[in-house]
């Protein structure tokens, strides 16, 4: 018996997919660390991100995007680096967005979703935890515990609040 379905597993012995079997409106793959105020967990680590920081390099954002995005809130995030571990790539956005080393994290936590436009795909790796004090670092204009239950869309950007949503921070309506 033989199918002719193409699973998504990759190896280096498989039969390598071809560029149209892409989603057409492409595909991310993306961490995020969603750190509430101790004992405060609706008041997440939020930033305005400092559109002179080099977020090409430290998250995966495009000139483009650094404009769209700069005046909203956003979760410490970035798309994995190719071969990069959903670990590592947490690992990383706290040292290069948040200047962190010893933060303690929970997770991942995953989650698909798709959009409308040409069908485009966004696989998530939720990392969570808690600190005190609030991280200096130069990649945000503003750094601060955000309190969630009071966001509305046009005050994120990308899709954070579905983040924050399958992260149990906020309820869903």
């Amino acid at each position: 018996m033989s199918t002719e379905r193409r699973f998504a597993a990759f190896s280096r012995d498989a039969e390598p997919p071809r560029m149209d079997a892409i989603p057409e409106g492409g595909m991310c793959i993306s961490a995020f660390l969603v750190i509430s105020r101790s004992g405060q967990p609706s008041h997440v680590l939020m930033g305005k991100i400092n559109r002179n920081a080099e977020w090409d390099h430290i998250g995966a954002l495009d000139r483009k995007r650094i404009e769209r995005f700069g005046a909203g809130w956003m979760l410490p995030s970035s798309h994995l680096i190719l071969y990069e571990t959903p670990e590592g790539a947490a690992r990383r956005i706290l040292r290069e967005q948040l200047k962190i080393r010893d933060q303690r994290l929970e997770g991942p936590l995953a989650f698909a979703d798709t959009s409308g436009r040409g069908n485009h795909w966004d696989v998530g790796f939720i990392f969570a935890g808690e600190r005190e004090g609030l991280p200096t670092s130069d990649a945000w204009d503003e750094l601060e515990f955000v309190n969630v239950s009071t966001l509305r869309h046009p005050d994120m950007v990308r899709s954070q609040l579905d983040v924050l949503a399958y992260a149990g921070r906020l309820r869903t309506k």
